[in-house]
């Protein structure tokens, strides 16, 4: 009779270790589920920290070439217009013409070379950008809630694990 009170003793023991082990194990596991989720929306930040920039100074750079293609062009057309000599026509001509011919190499060889066609992909990158961050930030919500429920209630809670934040926007919920 002593045997099995020793044995059920010792398996309630060894029941309530294991008991302690898996709980305090899963709270880890949520945890570094949190934080590894975390990372992802640092990814998609970091994307939109390299995105803006480089999307920035090239729509910049198309519309720095098209403003001085146009500024050349229209000037050239007006001293032409204003010559009086038949050098400075020809001349004046001849430099409108490799102008134009400039323009259309340009426009052959990158069509999409536009200021809209720019803001329109800088537009179409940073909202795609801001899309993967709003899936990536509800993915990081959803799995602090769940750690954050984890150590909040029983036996989660006599750990002494910290809460996660959770990632809100600026005057939101």
């Amino acid at each position: 009779m002593a045997k099995i009170v020793v044995v059920i003793i010792v398996v309630t023991v060894l029941l309530i270790l294991a008991w302690i082990v898996l709980t305090y194990n899963s709270l880890v596991t949520k945890q570094i589920a949190a934080q590894a989720q975390w990372q992802q929306v640092e990814n998609q930040l970091q994307r939109k920290r390299d995105l803006i920039p480089t999307l920035l100074n090239l729509t910049f750079f198309y519309m720095q070439f098209e403003q001085n293609l146009i500024t050349n062009l229209t000037q050239l057309q007006t001293q032409w217009q204003n010559a009086t000599g038949i050098l400075d026509q020809v001349n004046l001509s001849n430099a409108l013409s490799a102008t134009i011919a400039l323009w259309l190499a340009t426009a052959v060889n990158y069509p999409d070379l536009t200021s809209s066609a720019a803001y329109l992909t800088l537009t179409d990158n940073i909202t795609g950008t801001e899309s993967r961050i709003a899936v990536e930030r509800g993915r990081y919500n959803d799995r602090v809630r769940e750690y954050n429920t984890a150590i909040s209630t029983f036996p989660g809670n006599m750990f002494g694990f910290q809460p996660e934040p959770f990632f809100d926007l600026p005057g939101g919920p």
